[in-house]
């Protein structure tokens, strides 16, 4: 897959299942569902470590999608898919600053446990295998 990387994970809770995890690069569609998981990481997991008022000046809500798909066009920007659902995203911009880096409460607290390289089309990506810690 072309500009894709593949993450598998091993979740306790959902063994069951074949859970895969795909890092994939930005697409302008993406950016109405990135600033929603924007303001919803933000009011939700960073809310034990900051005020409300704090919060809601950090991620209003109300947001310009046409200035946040520009910077994620003119950045390094990639999206984390689970089962079609945007879980985390991330970009940087040419000079290295990290200027994103969310991720869906549902999926914090991962580290990451092996790394194994896979080819490609004849070239070679590393991929991780994850897992949630308690």
């Amino acid at each position: 897959m072309d500009g894709y990387y593949q993450i598998d994970v091993d979740l306790e809770k959902q063994k069951e299942k074949n859970f895969e995890m795909i890092i994939r690069e930005y697409q302008s569609s993406d950016c109405k569902e990135l600033t929603e998981l924007f303001y919803n990481t933000v009011h939700t997991v960073n809310a034990r470590d900051y005020t409300k008022e704090q919060l809601d000046a950090w991620a209003t809500g109300e947001v310009d999608l046409k200035k946040w798909n520009q910077s994620f066009q003119e950045h390094f920007s990639v999206v984390a898919v689970d089962n079609d659902k945007i879980v985390g995203f991330g970009d940087i911009d040419k000079t290295g600053y990290l200027d994103h880096l969310f991720v869906h409460s549902d999926y914090q607290g991962y580290r990451m446990v092996k790394e194994q390289q896979v080819e490609r089309q004849g070239v070679f990506l590393t991929n991780f295998i994850m897992i949630k810690e308690r």
